[in-house]
């Protein structure tokens, strides 16, 4: 959200989601979902990072990752901003209206509103288009009715804060 100038707030941590797709034969998707563990190069670079600036571990993690097996939004991998960093160094953005998709989901398991996954979610700015199609995305991640009513009662009351 830092990076599309949603918000301007330090982090702990960067979420890895997937790798980009250099492999011949992939079909032309330019995501895959990353390995466990990470490639070597990496965790050295990632542990590197840790040391030089003074941060934990674990600052950037695949744990987002784990979304690949539920499903990822439809379409993310069409709207992927990618931006080179240092002449070495490529980064994919996801869109708004998926990390909209995100949001909504960490915000119903966490169900606080002052929670920082719901302070996201109204800096997105969502439509009601957008809140409805995220809110059917968000119940297929889990079938239950418990479930469907914590993301009903973040749905209302982000449409109720909004609306003031």
């Amino acid at each position: 959200m830092n990076l599309l100038g949603i918000v301007e707030r330090s982090t702990k941590d960067v979420d890895i989601l997937a790798l980009g797709n250099n492999t011949p034969g992939s079909g032309g998707l330019p995501l895959r979902e990353p390995p466990t563990p990470l490639p070597q190069p990496l965790l050295s670079a990632i542990q590197t990072v840790a040391r030089d600036m003074n941060l934990e571990a674990t600052w950037l993690n695949a744990g987002p990752a784990l979304q690949w097996k539920q499903g990822l939004p439809p379409g993310l991998e069409t709207r992927i901003d990618w931006r080179c960093y240092g002449g070495g160094l490529d980064v994919g953005v996801v869109a708004r209206v998926d990390l909209i998709y995100f949001k909504l989901y960490a915000a119903a398991d966490q169900t606080s509103p002052a929670s920082v996954h719901f302070q996201d979610l109204l800096a997105l700015r969502p439509t009601a288009q957008e809140l409805a199609n995220a809110t059917a995305w968000v119940r297929e991640q889990d079938a239950s009715s418990e479930f469907h009513t914590v993301v009903d009662r973040v749905v209302d009351h982000a449409i109720r804060t909004a609306l003031r």
